[in-house]
């Protein structure tokens, strides 16, 4: 009867180390961006190029304004300069809002910082001009982490990583010099996105800790296989597809693969609303100051159905 007992308590122990073992693995397999802010169950507002509906895209006053608007996240798109710097700009081109032409590649940081960026944002919209938007600088990455520092959010984007060798390793080490991963590089408040699942895959590999963002843009209707979630769930953390192309059933599904739904670039009220009603966990909008009214309201109307059931 000894024997036996004693057989059965070995057997429960190693039942138990077994589980104990496979529950690790499992946090290691899982864990790799649990620290990140986007496992919070809160929906977050991400200020699109900053509050790009107010000014200067991609500019320091567009950023200040995302953040006193209550934006969650300060989005920024990186393009690469000829010696190396990563500058936030959507385009490759510096045409569109900058006084100057050319490709950004080909273009040196101190021949971009003599440019203009913000003297076309009056022009083209001159009910929301100000005088302090002439002569705006593009500004580098550093200098966006110089100004907002660590009590800000930043959701970050490779443009066109093909274009730029380096730009991941570069991306990096500026996280590393600013503190915005720990040593064991993890963070707390940075996101990366990119359309190019290469690009996203190369930072995996550099630092497996880094919550990742894969963007996708669709020109028909978007579809998503659970076959295509599975996979984007080994390096990310969450999807970000345009807005217009999907609809209820394609985010139900991302919701039930466990990844965050975060899409671009949602400016009206009703969409707002309709992205919510779907299951969003957040989106981009130039106009965070209407997203937080819109979620107020849907918060307030969630609770109202909660009390009454």
């Amino acid at each position: 009867m000894k024997t036996n007992l004693k057989k059965f308590g070995l057997c429960m122990m190693s039942a138990a180390f077994i589980l104990q073992a496979t529950s690790m693995g499992a946090s290691a397999a899982n864990g790799n961006h649990s620290n990140s802010s986007i496992h919070e169950k809160k929906i977050v507002n991400v200020a699109h190029r900053g509050a790009s509906g107010y000014a200067p895209e991609h500019t320091i006053p567009a950023y200040q304004m995302g953040e006193q608007m209550k934006g969650d996240y300060i989005e920024i798109d990186l393009q690469m300069t000829k010696d190396g710097r990563l500058v936030a700009m959507h385009d490759e081109k510096v045409d569109r809002t900058t006084n100057g032409t050319g490709l950004v590649k080909d273009l040196t940081l101190a021949e971009i910082k003599k440019l203009d960026a913000g003297t076309w944002f009056n022009e083209k919209y001159p009910q929301l001009a100000k005088e302090g938007y002439e002569g705006l600088k593009v500004p580098t990455l550093e200098e966006v982490f110089k100004k907002f520092g660590k009590k800000a959010n930043y959701y970050i984007e490779t443009k066109s990583p093909d274009v730029y060798p380096g730009m991941e390793e570069e991306l990096l080490q500026v996280l590393e010099e600013y503190k915005m991963v720990d040593s064991k590089g993890r963070t707390n408040n940075v996101l990366i996105q990119s359309f190019s699942k290469e690009s996203l895959m190369k930072v995996h590999d550099l630092n497996p800790k880094l919550p990742l963002v894969q963007l996708f843009s669709y020109k028909t209707q978007a579809t998503i296989s659970d076959e295509e979630l599975e996979s984007i769930k080994e390096y990310a953390v969450g999807v970000g597809p345009n807005f217009s192309k999907v609809d209820g059933q394609y985010v139900k599904m991302v919701r039930n693969h466990d990844l965050q739904f975060h899409p671009y670039t949602v400016n009206e009220r009703a969409d707002m609303k309709k992205a919510l009603e779907w299951g969003a966990t957040g989106l981009f909008t130039n106009y965070p100051d209407v997203f937080n009214e819109v979620l107020s309201e849907y918060k307030h109307k969630d609770n109202g159905n909660k009390v009454t059931k």
